[in-house]
């Protein structure tokens, strides 16, 4: 079987995305006394780039864009493979 069969076979795969705004820890404790109205401040800066995520693995980053009234993602980068194990650490 040749590679280009091989990669043929796989294109129609579906796979998850997702976009990571940010992450925190919390204790259980706080967890539970959260509310509607709560804010849960994440560890990333307002106008950092967001992670894209394929089944949780980094692959690209970008900005929030409105694409016919829902939100999508613009990429401004494409992850190179320290970028992959960094993000892996942060887990």
């Amino acid at each position: 079987m040749s590679g280009d069969m091989s990669l043929d076979m796989i294109m129609d795969v579906n796979v998850n995305v997702s976009v990571e705004v940010g992450r925190t820890k919390m204790s259980i404790r706080d967890l539970r006394q959260l509310n509607q109205g709560a804010i849960i401040e994440l560890d990333r800066a307002a106008g950092t780039p967001l992670d894209v995520l394929v089944n949780g693995t980094l692959v690209a980053r970008g900005e929030i864009v409105v694409v016919k009234d829902k939100f999508g993602i613009m990429l401004t980068e494409v992850a190179n493979q320290s970028d992959r194990i960094a993000h892996g650490d942060e887990e």
